[in-house]
């Protein structure tokens, strides 16, 4: 929430050497053994498409139950969290790569780059363009 806020009250995104400002990280389940190991597969492999129920079915519980232990340990539904940590691998790789934006809507599993850059927008507040020019470090250095 610290970096949101920084963000917001347009903190330098770099600090001194060029190294990029922390990125936000969906909040990661705590105290539950299964939804941790499930959180971290769900991160390796969120180029795939992920839904509640092949979620619930690596976890080894009904989708009821996901739902309910997502909401009591993150705070939010799966799907949401999943959208949450797709937005946060695409603005890592907007910051370290020159990915071009079809090629990070692909490994992060966000659809086509019209649909990676419209949910970018939604939720990041701009596109992934102007995000790019601020936060990496080699268009920044210009």
């Amino acid at each position: 929430m610290a970096n949101q806020r920084a963000r917001l009250l347009v903190t330098a995104p770099h600090r001194a050497g060029g190294q990029a400002q922390y990125i936000d990280l969906p909040v990661r389940p705590e105290r539950s053994a299964g939804l941790t190991r499930l959180y971290e597969w769900a991160l390796l492999n969120l180029h795939e498409p992920l839904t509640v129920d092949r979620l619930a079915q690596r976890a080894g519980m009904s989708r009821r139950t996901l739902i309910r232990r997502f909401n009591t340990e993150t705070g939010q539904p799966p799907m949401r969290w999943l959208l949450e940590a797709r937005l946060s691998r695409a603005r890592e790789l907007l910051e370290s790569t020159d990915l071009t934006v079809e090629g990070i809507a692909r490994r992060c599993g966000l659809g086509t780059p019209a649909n990676f850059r419209t949910l970018f927008k939604e939720r990041v507040g701009v596109p992934p363009s102007v995000y790019r020019d601020t936060f990496h470090p080699a268009t920044t250095d210009r």
